[in-house]
């Protein structure tokens, strides 16, 4: 049973000169968080990069594209690893639920002299009616009869996951199934040539998720304990139930009134 002076999420009540001592003391916690992230993002920034020796083609909108040709004219390209199979009848929902996040920043990215695009294995026409049904407009390819998603670790067959070997996320945890999330970025030189320099799964994908950032503020959190696993009350966001706005709340009150 929670005392008088606490909230349901277990939070004390106290003065405000009280609140302010604690909230100082967290600004300290999380100024020097903010320095520790500043300085990882360095360090990654100065990891050593592989050269791209395979032609990879994909299928998009317009026929057949390189790796070269997903820049886009800029020289730098994040590609995302959504979680779309060839047999699937729809993508991934935690994918999805990251792409919502992503899908405005393209433009911004783009004023920085970099891509985004997605890269899955179902076939183009499931990719284009998904892409359409979640109303999205990054540029979205089919690596169907590549090994492109093999080779950066995305994908697996069912002998490989039947033998329960690690082998995700530089081999620190099994894979989900067959296919699995990431994000990988590469850089193009002066020659033309492509190099892969980052890429991470997993919960290292979480940093692009608003919404968690937000819900990590308000007092229940992520509100996640007890579920069957992380994410797992993520749908698609025409599943929802529909939400009334606050505006049409205010103007249905406001007609209540008159």
């Amino acid at each position: 049973m929670k005392a008088a002076h606490e909230l349901p999420s277990g939070q004390k009540i106290v003065s405000q000169e009280e609140w302010l001592k604690a909230r100082s003391a967290l600004l300290a916690k999380e100024k020097a968080l903010t320095r520790q992230h500043d300085e990882l993002a360095r360090q990654r920034r100065e990891l050593p990069c592989v050269r791209v020796e395979k032609s990879y083609a994909f299928d998009g909108p317009r026929g057949k594209v390189s790796l070269a040709e997903l820049f886009d004219g800029q020289d730098q390209l994040v590609i995302y690893h959504f979680m779309l199979g060839p047999d699937w009848k729809e993508g991934c929902p935690s994918c999805s639920y990251l792409m919502d996040h992503l899908d405005g920043a393209v433009a911004h990215l783009r004023a920085r002299n970099v891509t985004f695009a997605l890269v899955s294995r179902a076939p183009l026409p499931s990719i284009e009616a998904f892409k359409k049904r979640m109303g999205w407009h990054f540029a979205w390819v089919s690596s169907q009869g590549t090994n492109f998603n093999g080779d950066f670790g995305v994908s697996y067959t069912k002998e490989q996951i039947a033998a329960g070997k690690p082998s995700y996320n530089y081999g620190t945890i099994p894979p989900f199934g067959e296919e699995c999330p990431g994000l990988s970025v590469f850089a193009k030189g002066e020659d033309g040539q492509i190099y892969h320099t980052y890429s991470t799964y997993a919960r290292g994908l979480e940093s692009m998720i608003g919404t968690y950032a937000i819900l990590d503020m308000v007092p229940n959190g992520r509100d996640e304990a007890g579920l069957p696993m992380t994410m797992s009350w993520v749908k698609h966001h025409d599943k929802y139930e529909q939400l009334v706005s606050l505006g049409e709340s205010c103007c249905h009150a406001k007609e209540a009134r008159t």
